[in-house]
């Protein structure tokens, strides 16, 4: 799914009023009308009271549709008008006028504090104050009626994005945006619904298709897209029936030290669970018996040293190399990395330990080949490209790094993000059981299989972060949060690819009836 920007947003909306012939004020009808029927559906005629409190600006206009549309249908709605400025925009101008000639009950003017009115629990808000537009600081008064919401506790509703939340810039003050409950945005998410810094500003989203301009959907380039089920569908790549495992690659893990073999062991049951054909592993002595006797099916490289990694030489010829799990950064680890990528060409994965000797010894980073996967957490990130304001400062120094490096960066959170040059792939899949030892191990060597099997270094990076996801969610159901735990994410890993191709209940009913 395309992650729209405010100003494509608003390319949109023009485009859509000049090719389907319709003024902007038929399309704020549709937006109004489109959260009038989400409403409506769920309430069914319901007489909770509904509080719509409307901005004037062109977000308060489609709260003012809203209202006029719930009036007209029998519910106890109560609007207010936010007045916040004494400039109001066209499209709010003339439906503020369609609602009070529909009503006795025209909107109240909330001027300050003082006019606030009481809402109880049970009731609804409807947050219609300010869109995406908003570019400057929210004034005290109108902070002070969103810590009115807060207290309330009443299920808020927001339109298009939290009043106060600005599409690319972090809120320094918390009580300046709403709390929503859920969010209806319109023509897709925004980006701020997955940001750990603004995430917390939305419990839960929605997207409302109001009919913009088809060519315009299809055919704008985002740099931000969501990946879920149907996006990563098209990546998959199916098997021939008379395949063999020589023509699914041949992926070498190496890492592990003394203490931390266990590592070593999840990225190659991984890449081997996640499809490869072949694996194995490259340990220190003291991981040899551990391999060999936890999982049979990979075959196992020591180097000289008992302890740790101290030098990189293999016969073979992997199809891919993962590097980093549980290596350490003893000085002789590090000279063997250098050694190692001075002459590689082979396709790298690089996590752990492996990004903290990059961070420590920037110069290796020019060493590493062209697409190149980095796998960090938020800590190891920091180490590696700099300390940042926030989450929008963040990913512009991730894009840069990318693009100086021709590197592969995947931030690891609750919505991790691959990032490749100009674009980011915001993953939909996982939850908060993920937080747990060896899960960054799994989505090193479920990366590293799929590029082992033939998927390039980017397919690979959003696909296996999907699965990855994905697996967790599906064995979070038989173990909760708390008991998660990595091997489990492998386990699963089958229950994911599966469900790439199962049809949803209400699909499948809709296609049998068919």
């Amino acid at each position: 799914m395309k992650i729209f920007s405010k100003e494509q947003i608003y390319e949109g909306d023009t485009l859509t009023t000049q090719r389907q012939n319709i003024s902007s004020t038929d399309l704020m009808e549709r937006a109004g009308t489109q959260i009038f029927n989400w409403i409506n559906l769920r309430l069914q005629g319901g007489q909770v009271p509904i509080h719509i409190f409307c901005g004037i600006g062109n977000n308060g206009g489609d709260g003012m549709v809203l209202a006029r549309h719930l009036v007209l249908e029998g519910y106890h709605v109560k609007t207010y008008i936010v007045n916040y400025s004494y400039k109001r925009s066209k499209d709010f101008l003339i439906n503020y006028d369609r609602i009070k000639n529909i009503t006795k009950h025209w909107p109240e003017l909330l001027n300050n504090a003082d006019e606030f009115p009481e809402i109880k629990p049970d009731d609804i808000i409807v947050d219609a104050i300010f869109g995406i537009g908003l570019n400057r600081p929210v004034t005290d008064w109108v902070k002070d009626l969103f810590k009115h919401f807060r207290t309330s506790k009443a299920f808020t509703l927001s339109i298009d994005i939290p009043s106060g939340l600005q599409t690319d810039v972090s809120p320094k003050d918390e009580f300046s945006v709403v709390w929503a409950s859920h969010t209806l945005s319109f023509a897709s998410p925004k980006l701020v619904f997955f940001l750990p810094n603004t995430a917390k500003y939305t419990a839960n989203w929605e997207v409302l298709d109001i009919g913009l301009d088809t060519r315009f959907l299809s055919e704008t380039k985002t740099a931000f897209n969501l990946i879920g089920k149907y996006e990563a569908i098209p990546i998959y790549m199916p098997r021939d029936k008379f395949s063999h495992k020589g023509q699914f690659g041949h992926s070498l893990i190496i890492g592990g030290s003394y203490g931390k073999i266990g590592s070593v062991i999840l990225a190659s049951r991984a890449a081997l669970s996640s499809g490869a054909g072949l694996v194995t592993a490259f340990v220190p002595k003291c991981g040899y018996v551990p391999l060999q006797s936890t999982f049979p099916e990979a075959m196992v490289i020591t180097d000289v040293n008992d302890e740790y990694i101290s030098k990189i030489h293999f016969e073979m010829k992997p199809t891919v190399i993962a590097f980093g799990v549980g290596i350490g950064t003893n000085s002789k680890t590090v000279d063997a990395f250098e050694n190692f990528l001075k002459t590689n060409k082979i396709p790298l994965v690089i996590d752990a330990d492996g990004i903290n000797i990059l961070s420590n010894n920037k110069n290796l980073i020019k060493l590493l080949p062209e697409n190149t996967v980095l796998t960090p957490h938020p800590k190891e990130l920091e180490r590696l490209i700099g300390t940042w304001v926030d989450d929008f400062d963040k990913l512009e120094k991730a894009k840069t790094f990318s693009k100086e490096n021709k590197i592969i960066l995947i931030i690891k959170g609750a919505n991790t993000i691959t990032v490749f040059e100009d674009t980011f792939y915001i993953n939909a899949t996982g939850n908060p059981g993920l937080s747990t030892a060896g899960s960054g191990d799994v989505l090193t060597g479920i990366i590293t299989g799929l590029i082992s099997q033939g998927y390039n270094a980017l397919s690979a990076s959003v696909f296996g972060v999907y699965l990855h996801g994905k697996s967790a969610d599906i064995a979070v159901e038989d173990y909760g949060y708390q008991s998660l735990n990595a091997s489990h994410i492998i386990e699963y890993l089958g229950a994911a690819y599966m469900d790439l191709f199962n049809q949803p209940k209400q699909e499948q009913e809709r296609l049998n009836n068919e």
